[in-house]
């Protein structure tokens, strides 16, 4: 019984989190915004506990920081925070994208292609934040197929960043030659040609990177 409940409870807690972060990824709770857990368990119908659990993880992964004064408010993503996570970004992406050349299931691939073209159809009919999620889910999918599980456990806690930077900085314009970029990183794969697929894979993310910087207003 007492594990039935904890599993309750602690499924309660990821529903939260998962809420919350969704709403600070999406702008609903832009940078800067207090957010006070009493007035957050309150709105979503369930007791503190769940969502201060919910907080202390979203401020471990840098959505939250805990500021004197005014409590837990929404992290920023400004030039200096975007810096820290492409230097980590670009050497995980290049790693990811030589296993998943090597490692890659034709299933796998296929699943790839079907991510891009999905991609492509939102980006040409201007559909931005659908483009935006979807491209976050090409990046998790190369990561999935280098069947390498540290390297999975290792770039989850980014995958919300990338979410929330694409947000950010992503706009109509830059949208089809992302998925240039990605078909070429998929082509590479494909081939099974590891050193092309980082090399492909560390020139797209110093792409994003120096427009990321660019948006974000360095």
């Amino acid at each position: 019984m007492t594990d039935t409940l904890g599993d309750a409870h602690q499924s309660l807690a990821d529903l939260v989190y998962v809420q919350l972060r969704e709403r600070i990824i999406e702008g609903e709770y832009p940078a800067g915004q207090r957010l006070v857990e009493r007035e957050l368990a309150d709105g979503m119908g369930v007791s503190r506990i769940p969502v201060r659990e919910a907080m202390q993880r979203l401020e471990r992964e840098g959505f939250l920081s805990v500021q004197a004064r005014r409590g837990a408010v929404v992290a920023d993503f400004g030039p200096d925070e975007a810096e820290h996570f492409f230097a980590v970004r670009e050497s995980l992406e290049a790693l990811a994208a030589s296993l998943a050349a090597r490692h890659a299931t034709p299933a796998g691939i296929r699943g790839l292609e079907r991510i891009l073209a999905r991609t492509r159809k939102a980006a040409e009919a201007g559909r931005l934040r659908e483009t935006v999620s979807l491209n976050a889910d090409f990046h998790r999918e190369i990561v999935d197929l280098s069947g390498n599980p540290l390297l999975r456990d290792m770039m989850a806690p980014l995958d919300g960043r990338l979410r929330r930077l694409f947000r950010l900085t992503s706009d109509a314009e830059t949208s089809l030659p992302m998925c240039t970029e990605h078909q070429q990183l998929l082509d590479a794969i494909r081939a099974r040609d590891p050193e092309t697929a980082a090399a492909l894979a560390r020139h797209h993310v110093a792409g994003t990177r120096a427009f990321a910087r660019q948006a974000l207003g360095e």
